[in-house]
């Protein structure tokens, strides 16, 4: 199932067999998959956990899960059903010491989403959560993996992805950011890829990794397709600052 700009009700469900729909991503080369439980995003309850546990039983691929993670224990649930990289949101904004605590057990990535640099919180049904830039440094001695950074008002609408708000995360924080909403071709791929910003010290930075998901199910582009276009794109691209 996917959003569109985080609205529950204009939700698309594309498959009633998410293992197989994992399965079939992997057969065409993912070496990562994203999963959100988005009933537990919402509700803070884990609904979706053996459906979880079965794709990450099912593939030989790291899963990387969130939606809900709001507590410990919903985390050490996550790892032993087979997560790899848990992905914390609204309890980074509303219990920044957490994230401290779950990185120290498992690997965790957090998850900014927001509508500029507003970022919201409960399945994205509120906003007011705090200042995107200030909370992707916030986490840099935290010990998290990674920063998943969405642009909510791009989220499945497959319009392109907001380059000028990453660039701005890239330069402002040195965790690896991975970016997700909007991309809807292989040339949105092309131009993440390319991606770099200065930072204030002058490093140059890149992103970590792509997040596509509307894109694929509606079949503008294969797994396949995706990574033989980041591998045939060239390293060097548009430095914004």
């Amino acid at each position: 199932m996917r959003l569109y700009q985080g609205v529950y009700s204009e939700e698309t469900v594309y498959s009633d067999d998410p293992v197989g729909q994992a399965c079939r991503f992997v057969d065409e080369g993912a070496s990562w998959l994203h999963v959100v439980d988005l009933d537990a995003a919402r509700s803070g309850k884990p609904m979706n956990l053996a459906a979880i546990a079965a794709i990450a039983a099912e593939v030989d691929v790291p899963v990387q899960a969130g939606g809900g993670v709001r507590s410990i224990q919903t985390a050490t649930d996550l790892a032993e059903a087979g997560v790899a990289r848990v992905v914390i949101g609204t309890a980074a904004v509303q219990a920044p010491e957490l994230v401290d605590e779950v990185a120290a057990q498992q690997p965790v990535a957090v998850g900014l989403d927001a509508r500029g640099r507003d970022v919201a919180t409960h399945g994205w049904e509120q906003g007011g959560g705090g200042d995107l830039i200030h909370l992707a440094k916030l986490f840099e001695s935290s010990g998290v993996e990674a920063l998943v950074v969405t642009e909510i008002s791009r989220d499945g609408t497959m319009c392109g992805p907001d380059i000028q708000g990453l660039a701005t995360v890239l330069a402002s924080s040195s965790l690896p950011v991975i970016a997700s909403g909007g991309v809807a071709s292989l040339e949105d791929l092309q131009v993440l890829v390319g991606l770099k910003a200065l930072s204030a010290d002058g490093v140059s930075r890149i992103l970590a990794g792509v997040i596509v998901g509307r894109a694929l199910y509606e079949g503008r582009f294969s797994v396949t397709q995706a990574l033989d276009t980041l591998a045939a794109t060239a390293s060097e691209g548009p430095v914004l600052t």
